[in-house]
């Protein structure tokens, strides 16, 4: 099981003008996000303040990364970085001739 970095982006263009309805889809999305949390897939999540993406600490498959982002989309934007433990970056660097 891998660890990932999600660098999250909504797209802009899809938020909508009346505010009300840009608070339901904020809302919804938001909901989602606690219910990956509470299913273990997400371990932590930001929104990076006066901006419109963030982060989320992911645990699982390229399969679950995929479940959790395709959902989101076409109103999110991801970038998915695999993340080496320290552990796996030493084992790494021992191999080196």
């Amino acid at each position: 099981m891998g660890k990932y970095l999600i660098l999250w982006e909504a797209d802009e263009s899809k938020i909508p003008v009346d505010p009300n309805e840009r608070r339901d889809g904020w809302l919804l999305a938001l909901e989602a996000t606690k219910q990956d949390i509470k299913e273990g897939l997400v371990k932590d999540w930001a929104a990076f303040a006066g901006q419109p993406n963030g982060y989320s600490i992911a645990e699982g498959t390229e399969e679950d990364i995929l479940k959790i982002t395709i959902k989101y989309m076409p109103f999110f934007r991801f970038k998915v970085i695999p993340l080496a433990s320290v552990e796996q970056a030493e084992a790494a660097i021992k191999t080196i001739a």
